[in-house]
């Protein structure tokens, strides 16, 4: 690894936090999905319904444990930590004129800790956790008017925060809207009471041109929003870097069929490229026009939107990844194969508990693609196995399976360094454990730091160092060289 690279780890607030009405925190769209499990989906629900368990509602407590989280963070050799700004802890509701001042405070003190420990804080300004009143209200990013309320808060913590971060991220997984898993989490368009999270009972039916519509109008104003986002944290202070996130994950052809070679051509277009041309190139790429015409879409732009793209691009590419897909046009092959995370099964790949397919040499494959393709720095600001530990007798976790994971990850992206990939960080997801955005689940472990809670809600809430916690601490004490 070059000397400078940036080892550290990944939370977000509505998956850590707690505290969900304290000190003026108001209502996130996160606040209002309940828990599930790996076969039993997340619920969106209108009101907070006694009796549900909403897990974000108080998560592993960050908010009272900071200081205990960011030393064992700082005990491990952190360099850098991806967090994020929980926008309804500074505008509760979304649309205030004035911010919450003790939502401010809370954030001064984190980065407080962080700075002791010589942490560089990487911030998400949106990470699902939009205020849950926008959406109420406006119909979320759908609404022109949610920019304004954005930027509100953007100029807020830019200006609160100059001194003490200067990395941040714009829109978490952003390119979730492209299809319709994003609508809720990603837009904060509110489908019916009762719904699951990802809409996967809607993807039985097919999904109307309005409602593609509104998808990705929500999309524009999220890109439109994402670029003033940047132009200001430049102008507020011109050392500030400000980078785009998106979820990508390598796509294969099932066969060597010429079908599914174009499948695989435009999957790769869509999911991974079409986001990040908007957010580094400042413009529309030419091969979302013919989807748009045969879906009966037509964007809805203001004058000068053009040139707020070509002005907000970003500086770096962040991005998660968790697995790779196959994807076929043979619709046989579709139903034998079995759906694995939007694709079909790989049957040269293993999977996780959960699912999801474990694929190392297809994170080289995709940096590779990536650094090809943009040619800015890139930092991998999600990797993770989600697993559930055992706690021994004594008090000890060994999680052996999730450094096997994360080292054969680790290899292949020094791999792509070698190759010419201008890769500068890498923070693994849920360096705690913290609540799965997925399922709602505790057991479904990513940290290095085990936490007493189970799904109830239930636990003393009490830290412990797993394994891997050493394991880590060696690989970034020796840059990536003791694996």
């Amino acid at each position: 690894m070059n000397a400078d690279f940036l080892w550290g780890g990944a939370i977000a607030a509505n998956q850590v936090e707690g505290a969900w009405k304290e000190d003026g925190k108001g209502e996130s769209i996160s606040d209002h999905i309940t828990a599930g499990t790996k076969t039993s989906p997340r619920r969106f629900t209108k009101e907070v319904q006694e009796g549900e368990y909403y897990p974000s509602h108080h998560a592993i407590d960050f908010y009272h444990h900071y200081k205990e989280d960011i030393a064992l963070f700082g005990q491990m050799g952190f360099q850098v930590l991806r967090l994020s700004i929980a926008w309804t802890r500074i505008f509760p509701k979304g649309d205030e004129e004035t911010p919450n001042q003790k939502g401010l405070d809370f954030y001064h003190a984190v980065f407080a800790e962080c700075k002791k420990w010589n942490i560089r804080p990487l911030v998400t300004l949106s990470h699902y956790e939009m205020p849950y009143h926008l959406c109420q209200a406006y119909g979320g990013w759908q609404n022109r008017k949610v920019i304004d309320f954005f930027l509100r808060y953007c100029q807020t913590v830019f200006t609160e925060y100059q001194d003490e971060v200067d990395l941040w991220l714009t829109f978490n997984e952003m390119n979730t809207l492209v299809s319709r898993f994003g609508t809720l989490l990603g837009a904060g368009m509110l489908p019916e009471d009762g719904t699951d999270m990802f809409g996967l009972s809607r993807m039985q039916t097919p999904e109307t041109s309005e409602e593609m519509q509104a998808r990705f109008q929500a999309l524009h104003h999220q890109f439109v929003a994402s670029a003033k986002a940047v132009a200001l944290a430049h102008e507020i202070n011109p050392k500030n870097r400000v980078g785009c996130m998106l979820s990508a994950a390598g796509v294969y052809p099932y066969t060597c069929a010429p079908d599914d070679m174009l499948e695989a051509q435009w999957q790769m277009k869509k999911s991974n490229w079409f986001c990040g041309d908007v957010c580094i190139r400042g413009e529309y790429p030419y091969y979302m026009e013919r989807f748009f015409e045969q879906n009966g879409i037509a964007i809805v732009s203001q004058t000068g939107d053009a040139d707020i793209l070509k002005k907000g691009c970003v500086d770096f590419f962040s991005f998660s990844y968790y697995t790779s897909r196959c994807v076929t046009r043979d619709k046989e092959v579709q139903k034998t194969a079995g759906n694995m995370m939007l694709g079909v099964q790989n049957p040269y790949l293993q999977a996780s508990e959960w699912g999801w397919i474990i694929d190392p040499k297809g994170l080289r494959y995709l940096l590779n693609a990536i650094y090809d393709r943009y040619r800015i720095p890139i930092m991998l600001v999600e990797n993770g196995l989600g697993a559930i530990d055992q706690l021994t007798e004594d008090g000890c976790i060994h999680d052996d399976y999730r450094i096997a994971y994360l080292k054969a990850h680790i290899e292949q992206m020094k791999e792509a360094m070698k190759d010419g990939v201008n890769l500068i960080g890498y923070t693994p997801w849920g360096c705690i454990d913290l609540v799965s955005a997925s399922t709602g689940e505790m057991k479904k472990r990513y940290g290095f730091i085990y936490v007493d809670r189970d799904d109830e809600g239930q636990g003393s809430l009490k830290r412990l160092k797993k394994k891997s916690f050493d394991w880590y601490r060696k690989v970034i004490a020796s840059n990536g060289e003791e694996l």
